[in-house]
């Protein structure tokens, strides 16, 4: 049976769903929340908690990324951010947390026109390394080719490529674009790439050799693509179409696992536990993170798209703080709007499904429920 609904007489389209719009439903069992297991595995990182902390220097500093890999989860770094552009940053994300709300994207725009210094990139991940964490840092598609080397001798375990969008055929007629499945097959260390938010742009990337997908597009509290570029991708439909496209290349390659990834749309406890039930097996936390009174942000958040040069897709959005990161990662919470205690709350979820660990939580029943979220 089609979803397809019609726009009007030259144009259909697929009928999408958000998080908002779905809901899990009990099976026949219960199971003890204290049995049920959330870790996960990638490539050779077992991996407490499935989630990967978002870029973005609202959200990751050194320190909080070696608090989230203490707390058992995997903190990335932003390296094109302004940790790896100047060598004290943090007068820089006070004044970014003091601007004036029509002022604040052309000032961020000017803070990150400095150039990038290798030396800090090199600085910043060895920080990460000596504490004795999974070491993860970020570059955009455009930087990977001017600064992976120095990433990979700084000694990264998980190197994630991540834009507003990932192509395995990016086109260009200036410059040589970014070869994937080349830059992959001559890696040394596993790569997580996106966002994708498609079954056939996931199951191109996963043919480069890629260790995880990013699955997102616009969808972040801080984006604005929406708006700007028109475009915008409902997670549950695109989580559940990327895993389907895991699903077929686990069979074309002979039983090459892809790990899916929900980035964007995650902001709470509920999105969390959908996404996984949607088919991720992990995600990735902006927002959430942010909201800790250890995030660099100070209550503000905000990702690269907020401060391109030329068309900015993102803006600085006030998030607040609701606890430490500990709290909104293990609890214990104090609130009952799905900021605090993330984890818990999935275990609950997966212990009131019946289900004891991720892989079978994705083969959860889903409904069709939307509502107005408060």
């Amino acid at each position: 049976m089609s979803n397809e609904i019609e726009i009007g007489r030259g144009k259909r389209g697929r009928r999408a769903y958000s998080f908002d719009d779905i809901a899990v439903v009990p099976s026949r069992r219960t199971r003890d929340p204290e049995e049920v297991s959330v870790s996960w595995q990638i490539d050779a990182y077992q991996v407490d908690l499935p989630v990967l902390a978002a870029p973005m220097d609202s959200v990751m500093s050194p320190a909080t990324a070696i608090g989230l890999g203490q707390l058992g989860g995997v903190g990335v770094l932003d390296l094109e951010g302004l940790w790896t552009r100047y060598e004290d940053p943090e007068p820089l994300l006070a004044e970014i947390a003091e601007l004036p709300v029509d002022g604040a994207t052309g000032r961020m725009q000017e803070l990150y026109s400095a150039p990038i210094i290798p030396e800090l990139i090199t600085g910043r991940l060895k920080e990460i390394r000596a504490a004795g964490v999974t070491v993860a840092g970020a570059l955009s598609p455009q930087r990977t080719q001017e600064h992976w080397r120095t990433v990979v001798d700084a000694g990264v375990d998980l190197f994630v490529i991540r834009g507003t969008t990932v192509s395995a055929e990016h086109v260009s007629g200036n410059a040589e674009p970014l070869n994937l499945k080349r830059f992959i097959y001559e890696l040394d260390v596993p790569v997580v790439v996106g966002g994708a938010s498609t079954y056939t742009a996931a199951l191109h990337l996963m043919r480069t050799g890629a260790a995880g997908v990013l699955v997102g597009f616009g969808g972040g509290a801080a984006h604005t693509t929406r708006q700007t570029l028109g475009i915008h991708a409902p997670m549950a439909s695109a989580v559940a179409d990327v895993a389907a496209a895991r699903r077929d290349y686990l069979d074309e390659s002979g039983g090459r696992y892809v790990h899916v990834i929900a980035d964007g749309g995650v902001g709470r406890s509920g999105d969390l536990v959908k996404a996984i039930g949607c088919g991720a097996d992990a995600v990735m936390l902006g927002a959430a993170l942010a909201r800790a009174s250890e995030a660099p942000g100070r209550g503000w958040h905000w990702g690269p798209e907020a401060h391109h040069p030329h068309l900015p897709r993102g803006e600085r959005v006030r998030v607040g703080t609701v606890g430490t990161l500990e709290e909104i990662l293990l609890g214990p919470g104090t609130r009952a709007d799905g900021t605090l205690n993330l984890f818990g709350a999935l275990r609950r979820a997966m212990a009131t499904t019946g289900y004891s660990d991720l892989k079978e939580f994705q083969r959860v029943e889903v409904v069709v429920s939307p509502y107005s979220p408060r």
